[in-house]
């Protein structure tokens, strides 16, 4: 029997288990065949608060899970195939096999960033490839970049790109754009923003980085090489919450609703980071709302206790 079991590996999962570790409750994190969360395929992150010269984000997320492990955290590795939150205590099943029991569970499994689905945009991630303009627009002064989408997420991207690129090219599949009035209106008042319509990106081009993509006109079946020093992708994320489906409250987009801070719908579930978060989804606020979460969990058995 587990006092706390946080499933995720990203900066939430790793702040709730050092938290919780510290509070001597004796967190197990499963942590998934591919640890880490998505900073483990990005290149150098310059925001995280603490590095003044910033640090690659693999690095980032070793040192976390070090940290973590040295305060007692205890790592499985090995996907969650099954969860059972209806009845406590909670059991979680790790590949079909070994079953674990717990008191509390911390969720932090995350988003994932929808993609093309083209075998050089998993290459050139983070060469020129990038699912987050707050995180890597910096990296592209005096460049050109592409975005992809057409909804409010793309929009958002173009515009915060337009502080470092020369120009944005916002590419969308249909010759009219899903964003909201007010944020088509920003983007096309915005004079480094220019729309290539009824457009798809066939293939991202570059070796080691982005130096263009081919672009193929869905109405003409024409095709043409658009240079440019980034492709972002903006075309929407999906919480990874399929496991949950029926269990917990989700919101339509799937995000796991929370309350009260990271309480879910079930007490004694608690949710951090990207996975309830489809808003700010940063490293910071995921490590921010993993320390919560713990605290949370910690404050849940000391009450169950007393």
């Amino acid at each position: 029997m587990r006092n706390i079991v946080i499933i995720g590996s990203g900066p939430a999962g790793l702040t709730a288990a050092i938290y919780s570790a510290r509070a001597n409750l004796a967190p197990l994190l499963i942590e998934g065949w591919q640890s880490g969360g998505q900073l483990t395929t990005t290149t150098e992150v310059e925001n995280y608060p603490g590095f003044a010269k910033g640090i690659m984000g693999p690095e980032l997320m070793k040192d976390m899970r070090a940290q973590a492990e040295r305060f007692g955290t205890e790592f499985l590795t090995g996907d969650v195939s099954a969860v059972t939150f209806t009845q406590r205590p909670f059991s979680i099943t790790i590949d079909g096999e070994q079953t674990v029991q717990a008191k509390t569970v911390i969720i932090a499994t995350g988003a994932s960033a929808i993609q093309i689905g083209l075998p050089n945009e998993k290459r050139l991630t983070g060469h020129g490839v990038s699912t987050c303009a707050t995180c890597d627009g910096f990296f592209f002064k005096g460049k050109e970049l592409i975005v992809v989408g057409g909804g409010d997420s793309a929009m958002e991207e173009a515009n915060f790109l337009t502080k470092f690129a020369t120009k944005v090219s916002i590419v969308h599949r249909r010759d009219k754009l899903r964003a909201s009035k007010i944020m088509q209106d920003r983007s096309m008042k915005n004079e480094k923003i220019s729309f290539v319509w009824n457009s798809a990106v066939e293939d991202i081009l570059g070796e080691e980085v982005v130096t263009g993509v081919r672009l193929k006109n869905l109405v003409t079946g024409k095709t043409v090489v658009l240079p440019c020093a980034g492709v972002f992708v903006a075309i929407g994320h999906m919480p990874n919450t399929a496991l949950f489906a029926g269990q917990l409250g989700m919101d339509a987009k799937g995000y796991l609703i929370t309350k009260n801070g990271t309480a879910t719908s079930v007490p004694g579930i608690f949710a951090a980071g990207d996975v309830q978060d489809s808003t700010y989804r940063q490293a910071i606020t995921a490590a921010g709302s993993g320390c919560m979460a713990a605290i949370d969990a910690e404050r849940f058995l000391e009450s169950r206790e007393g």
